[in-house]
């Protein structure tokens, strides 16, 4: 199969959708499948990622009309490529899923999320978003959600059937202390939060949270932003100097950070499914979330959580595990072996591959 890639900035590239479509893409081309991934100008890539095709299209560099310009330009230049189905990602690209269908060609809308809830748009955007949610039912040929929550969202509303196919991670052994130590940092003496600074991560909680408690414990901020310079400024103007910002991380550190940490944190008030909170589990992690249905039907009984907004009771919860080192001993890699039976991202690849096959063959 031929598979076009739409609705990213690129890979590789910081961000949720361009990780999942490198671990996707370079999985599809091992078992023999032709990828291209439609990339924004200012990525820098060759023509070619872990055997994925890199086909470069340009963009208005704006915070509204880059994703869609970007979008409309990739879907253009598909139809005179010989592909067998496209995907656009994400809800705002699904508005443009009729120009392949115009070449007869397959198309699904992969949604990660309710893009319209998330707290950087303003009114204009969210009804564009909410028009994306509608197309993203009614312009592809199959529609995938990568959360049960999302599935039942989607055919509660619209009476449609979805496809759950759901995010993965991969799997690392434990890293000692190294990298990290630079930081000032050692085994269970600091706390982490991973995720973009935005504000439906939910990191301000947290931060206020964490100022209330005396404990010589660090904050760690790992995480890029998007679009959201005034926000990070307030994260940094509230933070104390026990909050450590590190920026994006990736690799050897990234993984030592998860490793390592006391408590893996996430406060999030909106989330489709969440790697990092996937990757936490992974390792092992103890971990505190926010009480959102996306995240306590992913952690189940393996985490400990707190209402969601309400940095009062975070503050609470992460006391009562501060001062109480067995409580967090006994939820240590409960959920190791549950995250690799259900998100493996080799097994998942295999179930995309059925959809995509079973799209062709329905002719």
């Amino acid at each position: 199969m031929k598979i076009a890639m739409l609705g990213l900035k690129g890979v590789p590239y910081q961000g949720g959708i361009e990780n999942i479509t490198e671990e996707i893409g370079q999985r599809l081309v091992k078992r023999g499948h032709e990828v291209i991934v439609y990339s924004r100008g200012y990525v820098r890539v060759g023509e070619e990622h872990r055997g994925m095709r890199i086909v470069k299209v340009p963009s208005l560099r704006s915070k509204h009309l880059e994703t869609l310009s970007h979008t409309f330009l990739s879907a253009l230049d598909v139809l005179r490529q010989d592909v067998d189905i496209v995907q656009f990602n994400a809800l705002g690209p699904c508005t443009l899923a009729w120009i392949p269908k115009l070449k007869g060609i397959k198309t699904i809308g992969y949604i990660h999320g309710l893009d319209w809830k998330r707290a950087k748009w303003g009114w204009l955007s969210r009804q564009f978003l909410r028009l994306g949610e509608l197309a993203s039912v009614l312009l592809p040929d199959q529609t995938l959600v990568v959360s049960r929550i999302l599935k039942n969202y989607y055919e509660k509303k619209y009476h449609k059937q979805v496809c759950y196919v759901p995010n993965g991670v991969n799997f690392y052994p434990p890293r000692s202390p190294n990298k990290i130590m630079k930081l000032g940092l050692e085994k269970d003496n600091y706390l982490l939060f991973l995720g973009r600074l935005v504000p439906e991560k939910g990191c301000h909680y947290l931060i206020q949270a964490f100022n209330q408690i005396k404990t010589k414990m660090k904050l760690i901020i790992a995480g890029g932003q998007s679009h959201s310079d005034k926000y990070v400024r307030s994260l940094k103007k509230m933070a104390g100097k026990r909050v450590i910002f590190v920026g994006y991380v990736k690799e050897e550190l990234l993984e030592e950070l998860f490793s390592n940490c006391y408590l893996y944190i996430h406060p999030s008030d909106l989330e489709g499914l969440s790697i990092s909170l996937l990757q936490a589990m992974s390792f092992g992690c103890c971990i505190v979330c926010s009480d959102i249905p996306e995240n306590t039907t992913i952690v189940s009984d393996y985490a400990y959580t707190f209402r969601r907004g309400n940095s009062e009771n975070l503050r609470e919860v992460l006391g009562e595990l501060i001062n109480h080192p067995a409580k967090v001993r006994s939820r240590r890699g409960m959920a190791m072996d549950y995250v690799k039976r259900e998100f493996d991202w080799d097994s998942i690849v295999e179930r995309l591959e059925e959809v995509y096959g079973g799209m062709l063959s329905e002719g």
